[in-house]
């Protein structure tokens, strides 16, 4: 047993050294790119000022609008209270800037033929939903988005989406709308390859992540982490036992995939539980396989649902 306990704390060594020279190699890498802020450019601009704005962000401008419309958006009342509470919480743009560009310089080092986006912050009304948009020229970001999970702004937005409004998370959806630029969808409709399809993301937002905790990375508070931890094997369980592997309806994705206040077991564990549990036990299945096979991260973003189940060797500790 002692020698069993040497060698693997050995292996653990091995690997915590490995990922701290990986690390400090990415930290040397250079990436170079501009924030604009739209936001503050449109709130400080005058009805004459619109041709100006129009040629510095002609992306920003949808044809099918008239410039009677922009020019009523800089002279509402609500508008102008909405650019000022954006402004109020960023005046600038520097943490931001600097969590961007770890975040770029690990997208650099796993992806070295990405193109660096130029970065603008904007407002949306609140639109929750789309909160960023990931091309290979920009990155949108929607600043009102992110203004904290009590701000009055967010009165009537149920408490477990308002939660997620808050700054600490804008990097984590940044790297989501990466992610989701570079995972294939599943090739299948069952839950198992939803939950791996999902698991193949959060890996990938791990490796570009470092720098945040896992309960960040799934949106979730501490307590609702360590449940999910705590509980694994029980998850685990439930949807074998339950026969939801291979189950296609979109009810379960509902249950277990999709955000939610909490995950649907139909059990009284429901309250306890977080949402989007099925993310968790991918996550669990993919770090599984990339532990048991030799394999880069490429070659997993490009190896089949079902081969890594198959071969992830996946058994949650009880």
């Amino acid at each position: 047993m002692k020698k069993i306990a040497a060698i693997l704390c050995l292996l653990l060594l091995f690997s915590c050294n490995k990922t701290s020279k990986i690390e400090k190699e990415i930290s040397t890498i250079p990436v170079d790119f501009s924030v604009l802020r739209f936001d503050l450019d449109y709130k400080k601009a005058k009805p004459s000022d619109l041709p100006v704005l129009k040629e510095k962000y002609p992306y920003m401008f949808s044809k099918q609008f008239p410039d009677s419309v922009w020019v009523a958006r800089m002279t509402d009342t609500l508008q102008q209270e909405l650019f000022t509470e954006v402004e109020n919480k960023f005046p600038n743009f520097d943490n931001q800037k600097e969590t961007l560009k770890k975040f770029f310089q690990h997208v650099k080092y796993y992806f070295p033929e990405e193109t660096i986006p130029t970065v603008v912050t904007v407002t949306s009304d609140v639109d929750y939903r789309n909160q960023v948009f990931y091309t290979n020229d920009f990155l949108i970001i929607a600043l009102d988005t992110y203004l904290g999970g009590n701000h009055r702004f967010y009165d009537g937005i149920q408490q477990y989406i308002s939660k997620t409004l808050d700054p600490k998370y804008m990097i984590v959806d940044v790297a989501r709308a990466f992610s989701e630029r570079h995972v294939s969808a599943p090739n299948s409709r069952t839950f198992l390859a939803s939950m791996i399809y999902q698991g193949k993301k959060m890996f990938l937002e791990d490796k570009l992540l470092p720098f945040k905790t896992s309960a960040e990375k799934m949106e979730y508070s501490n307590k609702e982490y360590e449940f999910a931890i705590e509980n694994e094997a029980m998850i685990w369980q439930y949807f074998v036992e339950n026969e939801l592997l291979y189950d296609t309806s979109p009810k379960t994705l509902e249950r277990f995939i999709y955000n939610a206040p909490f995950s649907k077991f139909y059990l009284p564990v429901d309250n306890e539980s977080p949402g989007r549990l099925g993310v968790f036990i991918g996550a669990q299945i993919v770090s599984s396989y990339m532990q048991n096979n030799d394999v880069s991260l490429q070659q997993m973003l490009n190896t089949s649902s079902e081969e890594i189940f198959k071969n992830a060797q996946y058994k949650p500790k009880k």
